[in-house]
């Protein structure tokens, strides 16, 4: 059954989406491998929390009380022990590059790139914990990964206070990245699971008393490929991206080493398997991660390195045009596996792109033109 820890998240039945405007065009946006960041900010709390996954930009009209619009929240999915899956804060990174603790819980969440902020006032983030001492993952025929959990998504209000956690072992199985279609009083989070190789839909609404309520919970998308790996932990899709116009849904399959498109799905009633392969690049994909959509409609993508990695193209992230078309690509760090969650937003009126940098546990920033 589908479960909510509290009372404050019910079950409605009515939903209307906003689409906002894409701004397409074709020149590159992704800063040049020459051009540094304006700003590195640690993303260590004072809990010593290490890899920075998830990046979300704090959108205007957020309710007081809490982080401010252009702030940037990132998720931590390490321990200071550095064992995958048992970190258990977000950071607040203001525009000006201050750091500072926005929410710890318990010991042992294990908080993945599935780090979303909605306009009414709400953070959704998902986590993955790992079930055994060494944070290791092992595969049997009867069940695809040991020694990590089923996982949750975990809703809290502007002042990082948790007030309800969602549960479900068919459409909630390792959240491991997210992406919102927000309206404000209604919105649409699409979340990649890890563990089941699907993508679920959740259509939400804000009711009068300002409760956060899930309408509808739909599985729209199946079958990537996925697996346990040795440094990555798990393998599945990741990343989302979509396009407000055209309603379709971009997925970025690390095991697949491709980016997938699956349509309609702001209004899809039922899974649609793997859509079809929009990217399947493998001069430039190595194993995609994170992924984003650019106010100039392009998509960019971190790459993993777990799949089809190359020794001289660490850690990349990488820029394709509106059709797919491979446009620019620059390394985050030289040791592998360094990229994961990145994300545009505004802050002070400036277009800002935001990258994390885990082998140095920092968030990379540059203001764009």
């Amino acid at each position: 059954m589908w479960r909510t820890s509290a009372p404050s998240l019910i079950i409605t039945c009515v939903l209307a989406v906003a689409a906002s405007t894409v701004v397409r065009g074709q020149s590159p946006i992704l800063p040049g491998q020459a051009v540094p960041p304006n700003l590195s900010v640690s993303t260590v709390p004072a809990n010593g929390d290490l890899n920075p996954y998830g990046v979300a930009f704090v959108p205007a009209g957020f309710p007081p009380g809490g982080p401010l619009p252009g702030d940037i929240l990132v998720s931590n999915f390490n321990a200071s022990s550095n064992l995958q899956g048992t970190g258990t804060t977000i950071v607040r990174i203001d525009p000006g590059g201050g750091q500072s603790l926005f929410f710890q819980g318990p010991a042992g969440l294990g908080l993945t790139t599935a780090l979303g902020v909605l306009k009414s006032g709400f953070v959704l983030v998902g986590n993955l914990p790992t079930t055994t001492p060494s944070a290791t993952c092992t595969s049997t025929p009867s069940q695809i990964e040991h020694g990590v959990g089923q996982g949750s998504l975990l809703i809290l209000d502007q002042h990082a206070r948790l007030i309800g956690t969602l549960k479900n072992r068919q459409f909630l199985n390792g959240p491991w990245d997210l992406t919102v279609n927000d309206s404000g009083t209604t919105a649409q989070v699409f979340v990649s699971n890890a563990l089941s190789a699907t993508v679920t839909r959740l259509d939400l609404q804000v009711n009068a008393r300002g409760q956060l309520a899930v309408v509808r919970v739909t599985q729209i998308a199946s079958g990537y490929a996925h697996r346990c790996d040795p440094a990555a932990l798990v393998v599945g899709p990741t990343g989302l991206a979509l396009d407000p116009n055209s309603g379709a849904l971009y997925v970025a399959s690390t095991g697949d080493n491709a980016i997938f498109v699956v349509p309609n799905a702001t209004t899809a009633t039922g899974d649609q398997g793997r859509g079809t392969v929009f990217i399947g690049d493998a001069l430039h994909l190595h194993g995609p991660l994170g992924l984003a959509l650019a106010p100039n409609g392009h998509l960019v993508t971190s790459q993993g390195d777990a799949v089809n990695a190359k020794p001289n193209l660490p850690s990349e992230i990488v820029e394709y045009d509106t059709n797919g078309q491979f446009v620019a690509q620059r390394s985050i760090n030289v040791a592998p596996g360094s990229a994961f969650g990145l994300a545009f937003g505004s802050s002070d009126n400036t277009l800002r792109f935001a990258a994390v940098d885990d082998a140095q546990n920092v968030l990379d920033i540059w203001f764009l033109p």
